[in-house]
């Protein structure tokens, strides 16, 4: 049995978890716990870690079977298959969210037109517009220098 990353309905994640669970499905929906604010209050609430993503387990002839739930809508693909998780991926997740030591968890997602600054290397304080992003660097324009540069991702403030 291998995990699958499904993409699901916007904010439906938690929701659509539970539906697989009620199918028998083995699931993960990693979730962080946020503060949010209203004009009377303040309230802790457990988000989606991961944005429109929810992992399944299950075997390859019982994939068609998430889409008995309304708000899957594809399977996650890489290089024309199903992206499947390695367990020690997973593991990793869940051991990290599980280190009270990490105070904050955030998940960026860079898009082409976005402005960042390069926080390390040798255009460490520039800032620039990303042109093309890739599997693990992309393409940016510092118009103050007159040059495109590729950085990796982990090098990057959004």
């Amino acid at each position: 049995m291998n995990w699958y990353v499904l993409y699901v309905k916007s904010q439906t994640e938690k929701k659509t978890a539970s539906a697989l669970e009620r199918m028998g499905l083995e699931v993960f929906c990693p979730t962080k716990t946020e503060v949010r604010q209203w004009s009377d209050r303040k309230k802790k609430v457990k988000v989606p870690l991961f944005k429109s993503y929810v992992f399944v387990r299950l075997e390859e002839s019982q994939r068609q079977q998430v889409f008995a739930v309304h708000s899957v809508v594809r399977y996650l693909f890489w290089l024309g298959k199903p992206a499947i998780v390695r367990d020690e991926e997973l593991e990793t997740v869940k051991n990290w969210l599980a280190d009270e030591r990490v105070a904050e968890v955030q998940v960026q997602q860079f898009n082409p037109g976005d402005r960042v600054e390069i926080k390390s290397g040798v255009f460490k304080g520039q800032s620039g517009i990303i042109d093309q992003t890739g599997t693990r660097k992309v393409r940016l324009l510092l118009k103050n220098l007159g040059v495109i540069v590729e950085a990796s991702y982990r090098d990057l403030v959004s």
